[in-house]
Parts: C-alpha cells; structure tokens; sequence
C-alpha cells in the first residue's frame, strides 16, 4: 500500500499545497513531498494524526492505511492481555463478515462508546452503488477507457448531466494529481454542481498496466461524482484507501454477479 498517494489525493481535494500542510504539522516540505512519493518511511502515528486532522479526516483512517493492525490495538493488548484470548477465540470460531458485524451491533448496544471519543462514521461506498453502475471484467487497453464507461453509468443517474461533462471532469481531476492510491486501486472522482454522490465501480478483466504508486497493476476503480468538497468526500477519499489496504481489489476482482460484488462489500466494510 502506497500512503504517500493517499495523503497527496487527499492534500489537493483540500486545497493544500504541499508547503501550506508542510508548515501545519511542522515539518518541512522536502519531508513531506519525500513521504508522498514513498521516498521516506511512513510518519509516525503521531504525526499521521496530525496530518489527519489539518486534512479533516479520522486519524484512525490514515492509521489503518499505513499499519493495517492498528498501534491502538497493539496498545490496548499490551494494556489488556486477556483481550488477545477474544481475538483468538473470534478467529477460533472463524466468524463471517456478517457475523461480525452482529458482534459489533452488540458492542454498541452493550458498552457504546463513550461521546468524548466517538469515532466519525465514515460514509459507507456500498451506498453509493447499484448494479447498474458495476462494471464487472472490463476489458480495457488504457485508464481512459474505464473512465469512459464508469462516465456513462453515472451521467445516467445524473438528470440533466452527460457523459462528456462527467468525463471532462474526471479528466481534469486526474491531471491535477493522479487518482491511484495502490494494492490495484485508483479513486477517480468529478465534482459536478448540485449532484447527488454517486458511486460506479469497475474491475478489469486483465490488470491494466499504469503508473501506480506501488507498481502493483491496476485491477480495480472506485469513481466518484458528487457536488461537493467537503469532510464526507476527503473521508470517502480515505476510506476507499483503506478499503484497497485491505486486499479490496482482490476480495472483488473475481465476483461475476453485481450483487454478490455488492454483498461483499459491505461485508468488508461492516469489519473496518
């Protein structure tokens, strides 16, 4: 997984310059232009909280990206030993994404986080979805010709707006900084005035060789529309990052029907 792609796509849909986010977390802009491009090892905690907040997103976001087991978790085993015989009697009983989401609906219920502490929800992408707007082994020599497609499946959810302009924007969204966030996965999104959000999602039939952060070919596109700017789209932006952290490209790479494709997404969402 490739941080530093996360955090520059997030910096320009923030309108940062790498200098303004430099100067807020207090580091200087070679340091951060090195982490953006994988040059330097990952920031700290610590620091990834910092860069969270001035890019207004949960810090456990950008944390789960970068340590897949988050250092909170560490932390709490080492606090609370008995926990890790939870763990393992979860993974003992090789519990379901569904199961696991019943589990959580009765911590919520049973021991609810405390106000002060409460984790933002983030804005879950299976609702953004249909199967209309799934484009399932596509076929495709170049980034542009997914875009294409994922274009016209959106503008027809969009009354009054067309493929082209959707496409137009899509475009000039990506040449502003590149949309691929790593592990097969590129996030590319258009702001088009007054539009509802909106998800389409197409996976390729062959891995697309492009100029990905990680090297890995890309194998999966999750494509935004939406008509504003704000904390929900940075931390969409965010979650489908920590989604692709998570094996996302490989866990829907093989679905042949919409809905199953669907049904395991929010399965892998109900876990993070």
């Amino acid at each position: 997984m490739h941080l530093g792609a996360t955090i520059r796509l997030l910096r320009v849909d923030a309108g940062l310059s790498l200098r303004d986010l430099a100067r807020r977390i207090g580091v200087s802009s070679a340091y951060l232009s090195r982490v953006e491009n994988g040059l330097d090892a990952a920031p700290t905690p610590e620091r990834l909280a910092a860069i969270a907040r001035e890019l207004d997103v949960p810090p456990a976001l950008l944390v789960d990206v970068t340590y897949r087991v988050s250092p909170f978790v560490a932390h709490y085993l080492e606090q609370v030993p008995g926990a890790s015989m939870l763990f393992l009697e979860l993974a003992r009983r090789n519990l379901s994404g569904h199961q696991l989401a019943r589990v959580r609906e009765f911590l919520d219920a049973e021991f609810p986080v405390r106000a002060a502490g409460q984790e933002v929800p983030v804005p879950a992408l299976a609702s953004l979805l249909a199967p209309e707007r799934m484009v399932l082994h596509l076929t495709c020599t170049a980034l542009e010709d997914a875009l294409d497609v994922a274009a016209g499946r959106l503008a027809a959810a969009c009354p009054g707006v067309s493929a082209l302009r959707v496409m137009s924007e899509l475009k000039r969204r990506e040449a502003e900084a590149s949309s691929m966030v790593g592990s097969g996965v590129a996030v590319p999104h258009a702001f088009i005035e007054h539009a509802a959000p909106l998800a389409a999602l197409v996976t390729l039939a062959k891995p697309l060789q492009a100029e990905t952060p990680d090297r890995v070919p890309l194998r999966l596109l999750v494509v935004l529309v939406g008509g504003e700017r704000g904390r929900a789209h940075l931390m969409r932006l965010a979650h489908v990052a920590r989604l692709a952290s998570h094996g996302l490209a490989e866990r829907l790479a093989g679905e042949d029907q919409p809905q199953q494709l669907l049904a395991r997404l929010t399965e892998l969402e109900a876990l993070r």
